[in-house]
């Protein structure tokens, strides 16, 4: 059922002359003059039928219908208010939603998010890992890393970083009785294939750019996750084609070494997505311009 209410001004000026006893410090605190406090009042008590307040030596008095009125509609814009406060303070503060792939997560993200956090400690990240699209209102989500082409219609579109393509090892198949030293030496060991980014980490394309035919590109086991396959190649199992963006921290560890030179480019790079209207919200602004100054990336004015 639709609320018949009175102009919310009116109900205003009504609850803060009622606190006071007083037009002119009601006017004072609405930043509006007296009289406009007194009109608005009167237009009330009219649109009520009843009167509101009764002048007794100079002052004013409450009626009895006033003081019906006051408590529950003090009550009422004290929560309004409260819930305008906890509106504001929530969107530079409290959870974050973020959507991204689980590598990109594991081996670039997580391991940079304590200095987001120093920076933003009212701000509570929680990841979400898929490889399914961000479902921004189904799905609760804020803001969102995306790997593809960067076309993603009806969302806000901010490339975060491009990559290159190029073969990564465990430093230990540098050395032994058939040590990696050249691509045709990739024949002697395992490679790893990455399925959930096959179009892009691809074996026979980039065998056949480095002009090397001796090898069999379709041996080796499979990972549905890029993570795992520089994991397996971390632990010695064979050879992968890593992604820079994720294999940057590993490759300035040692954990993991290009046996030889020779990248591409990748077609897919990263892209931050969020909904337009979401743009200026704090928590989104925040994020955004830590993961762009965390990634090298000089956001425009």
């Amino acid at each position: 059922m639709a609320r018949r209410l009175p102009p919310l001004n009116a109900l205003k000026a009504f609850e803060a002359a009622g606190r006071y006893l007083s037009f002119t410090r009601a006017a004072a605190e609405l930043n509006v003059t007296q009289a406009a406090v007194s009109h608005q009042i009167k237009g009330l008590e009219e649109r009520l039928g009843v009167p509101l307040f009764r002048r007794v030596n100079r002052g004013l008095l409450l009626t009895d219908e006033g003081q019906t009125l006051l408590a529950p509609l003090s009550e009422a814009l004290d929560n309004i208010a409260g819930a305008l406060a906890r509106l504001r303070s929530g969107e530079a503060s409290g959870v974050l939603t973020i959507s991204v792939l689980p590598s990109f997560a594991a081996k670039w993200l997580v391991p940079r998010l304590g200095s987001f956090r120093e920076i933003h400690p009212d701000i509570d990240v929680r990841l979400s890992t898929t490889y399914d699209l961000a479902d921004f209102v189904g799905d609760e989500v804020d803001i969102a890393v995306r790997y593809g082409r960067g076309s993603w219609p009806g969302l806000e579109v901010v490339n975060l970083m491009s990559e290159d393509i190029f073969p990564v090892c465990g430093p230990a198949l540098l050395e032994g009785p058939d040590p990696l030293r050249r691509p045709d030496d990739l024949g002697r060991h395992t490679l790893l294939h990455d399925s959930i980014h096959e179009e892009e980490m691809d074996w026979p394309t980039w065998l056949k750019a480095a002009g090397v035919s001796s090898v069999d590109p379709s041996r080796g086991p499979s990972f549905f996750d890029s993570s795992m396959v520089l994991q397996a190649a971390i632990a010695g199992e064979g050879v992968a084609l890593g992604r820079s963006v994720l294999v940057a921290d590993d490759l300035a560890a040692g954990r993991l070494v290009k046996p030889f030179e020779g990248s591409r480019p990748a077609g897919y790079a990263y892209y931050v997505v969020y909904p337009a209207a979401y743009a200026e919200r704090p928590k989104i602004k925040a994020f955004r311009e830590w993961l762009l100054n965390e990634a090298g990336v000089a956001e425009e004015a």
